[in-house]
């Protein structure tokens, strides 16, 4: 199994990795990367959490704490506080017991986790026998996680329209309603990588319709959390819908970007079931004895202490608005340089997403064009616009430009 994948931060593909390359190589120093993974910050280095900093200093010299093995399930108070955080503490299946969490390494290990669930639980309990169907793009991972489960039969729905720089809820609908029924449907609930752009509520809820009317079986991403809008209710709308429609499901959520912890691998499956919960919790807790056997602690208490701390999940809320804001801001000020430059196109389609990634909808070619110019970002040009700064704006702005109005 792949241990991470685009929404964990690492590992990189091979193109990615020859940009960090190039990127390292290249000695100009106006140089910007457009295509890493992580928040960054104004001073152009990934972003630590004060308050992140703080408690993870506090763990460290706790003396009430011992090296011990946590359960096989992971550390109770962290399934149980993100379990909340992701259906809210009201949530019906929360209240009906119908759901459990598994603590998990990186988000991958909570997609590879869940596609061995499908496979030994969720086919031999019916007919289903696939696809499952992965939105157009996503990370090549996806598709091989599952495979490495023995789910061979991935196919892909269409969801990104180039044309319109955004998505195209039609297509969504149309895709689902061909597909094969009790498929296996995996959505990015908020934070959709690599191009940011989401659906808005009314859209989930035709999507809904269509799941509920196929008997599919969503599998959700929850890859940000809080940062995608500012808002942790927001950014988890679409779970808590199907939720509350009574669907079963399960949520592969991250920790990377929200809580600044993109080196401890903390990661949490969520399983919405409505019926033999304690026989699928038992496989699943055989399941993880074969793939890591136990999870890292560190990053898993840091995350149950902000949680259950009623004014560090303040102070953490706060700063993912911050955060949201400041991405939002920058797409903004992108959006209005290139207006005054006269770059030819409309870009009101930047500031539509929130979070971390944008696609602008350049070529390859003006992507390598860009490189030239010692900014970098994805062939697909999709690019990470906390990178953008108030020292490179400028930069960033007239080298796509130029390479709209160059010829190449």
């Amino acid at each position: 199994m792949s241990a991470r994948s685009v929404f964990d931060s690492a590992p990189f593909s091979s193109t990615e990795m020859k940009f960090i390359e190039d990127f390292k190589r290249d000695a100009h120093p106006d140089k910007v990367n457009l295509a890493g993974r992580e928040y960054v910050g104004e001073q152009g280095q990934t972003a630590w959490l004060p308050l992140i900093r703080k408690i993870k200093q506090q763990i460290a010299t706790d003396p009430t704490l011992t090296p011990e093995y946590p359960p096989i399930l992971g550390l109770p108070e962290f399934t149980t506080r993100v379990t909340e955080l992701a259906l809210g503490s009201d949530s019906p299946a929360i209240l009906e017991s119908r759901v459990f969490g598994v603590q998990t390494v990186r988000c991958t290990g909570a997609v590879r986790l869940g596609a061995e669930l499908l496979k030994s639980w969720y086919c031999s309990s019916s007919s289903w026998s696939g696809p499952v169907l992965l939105p157009s793009p996503c990370d090549d991972s996806l598709a091989g996680t599952f495979k490495a489960a023995g789910i061979d039969d991935v196919r892909n729905y269409r969801y990104w329209h180039a044309e319109s720089h955004g998505v195209c809820v039609e297509n969504v609908v149309h895709d689902l309603e061909n597909a094969p029924e009790q498929s296996v449907v995996v959505l990015f609930a908020s934070g959709h990588c690599p191009t940011g752009a989401d659906l808005s509520q009314e859209e989930w809820k035709r999507v809904a319709e269509v799941m509920v009317k196929r008997q599919m079986f969503p599998v959700f991403l929850l890859p940000a959390q809080g940062l995608c809008s500012g808002s942790v209710e927001q950014d988890a709308w679409a779970v808590r819908y199907c939720v509350s429609l009574g669907l079963e499901l399960l949520c592969a959520q991250s920790f990377s970007h929200n809580f600044g912890l993109y080196g401890e691998g903390v990661g949490h499956l969520l399983c919405v079931i409505k019926q033999n919960l304690l026989a699928v919790q038992s496989q699943a807790e055989k399941l993880v004895q074969t793939l890591w056997a136990c999870p890292p602690m560190e990053g898993a208490r840091v995350i149950a202490t902000v949680l259950s701390n009623p004014a560090h999940l303040v102070e953490w809320q706060g700063s993912m608005k911050t955060m949201a804001e400041r991405c939002m801001l920058k797409r903004e000020r992108l959006r209005e340089r290139l207006r005054i430059l006269g770059s030819p196109g409309p870009w009101d389609h930047i500031i539509k997403p929130g979070g971390l990634y944008c696609c602008i909808g350049l070529t390859a070619q003006q992507a390598e064009f860009l490189q030239r110019k010692h900014i970098y970002l994805l062939p697909s040009g999709c690019l990470n616009v906390s990178a953008i700064n108030s020292r490179n704006l400028d930069l960033v702005a007239e080298s796509i430009h130029q390479a709209l109005t160059s010829p190449l």
